[in-house]
């Protein structure tokens, strides 16, 4: 309630002012915080999308050296030797792969092992799709179908980021890359 103050000018004239004025709050503390929260919400989901896509490569790395590391830790190695021993296993499988990936010459090997990485990304997608799918959709047959949305996506994703790497060149017999300093088009020469 707002607070009357009386002024008198001379003793005779005297009228009543109001010292508080009604204030009008436009956002309250409920309205802020639901419309913070769903700002938040929306950019952790954003951030935990980009992160699966981001990472979908790593997950056979990962899975390498967790297992790798757990090995090494129930056998006696203690907790900094299994760490070292997993990231150099997890480090040690992306580079071979990466690199057979590359220099591969078969078609087998090419399709093989970026299916190898790729089927764990399929699962860490799967997963992390499924588990957002409990946020908004009570229909369990549609969380099925977004989580086999987030698999196919984050094997997809996998599958083109280890082979975006792979430049298709043409190796001579000794296994020397071609000349790739001559042009994929040569220049057609006119004749006289």
């Amino acid at each position: 309630m707002p607070q009357l103050r009386r002024v008198c000018v001379q003793h005779l004239l005297c009228a009543a002012v109001v010292v508080e004025g009604a204030t009008h709050k436009p956002i309250d503390g409920a309205s802020t915080m639901l419309a913070l929260g769903l700002v938040l919400n929306t950019l952790g989901i954003g951030l935990f999308c980009w992160a699966i896509f981001a990472l979908a490569v790593y997950a056979l790395p990962f899975f390498v050296a967790l297992n790798v590391g757990m090995v090494a830790f129930h056998g006696g190695a203690g907790l900094l030797g299994a760490l070292l021993v997993g990231i150099g296993s997890g480090g040690l499988v992306l580079v071979i792969g990466q690199f057979t990936v590359v220099a591969g010459r078969s078609l087998i090997l090419r399709i093989l092992v970026p299916a190898a990485f790729s089927i764990p990304a399929a699962v860490a997608g799967y997963q992390v799709a499924f588990a957002l799918s409990h946020i908004g959709m009570p229909l369990p047959a549609w969380r099925q179908v977004f989580a086999c949305m987030g698999a196919v996506s984050a094997c997809w994703t996998a599958w083109a980021r280890l082979n975006a790497s792979a430049e298709t060149c043409s190796f001579e017999p000794n296994g020397q890359a071609a000349n790739l300093s001559q042009p994929a088009l040569p220049a057609t020469r006119s004749k006289r």
